[in-house]
């Protein structure tokens, strides 16, 4: 009967998915008192510093935290075009 119903009103379990990630993220912000506007901040930081050695795709670039029993770990998705060569 449930199935019936997701299908009727279109539910998604991708969508799901992106709502169970969002309120992940907020959860762990909150828990390690980092604002938004922070997390917008550290993203902003890391994507220029590793412009510079590489050509990276900011469409794709997402950083989030994931959370173990007693720790909190950055994690960076951060698809690389290139690599850039500096002459010496």
């Amino acid at each position: 009967m449930f199935d019936l119903f997701a299908r009727v009103f279109g539910r998604d379990d991708a969508s799901k998915e992106v709502a169970k990630d969002r309120l992940r993220l907020v959860l762990v912000q909150d828990r390690s008192s980092l604002s938004p506007q922070a997390l917008e901040d550290l993203k902003n930081d890391l994507l220029k510093v590793i412009s510079q050695y590489m050509e990276i795709d900011d469409q794709g670039f997402k950083v989030e935290f994931s959370r173990n029993e007693n720790t909190t770990a950055l994690v960076a998705n951060i698809p690389i075009r290139n690599v850039k060569r500096k002459s010496l």
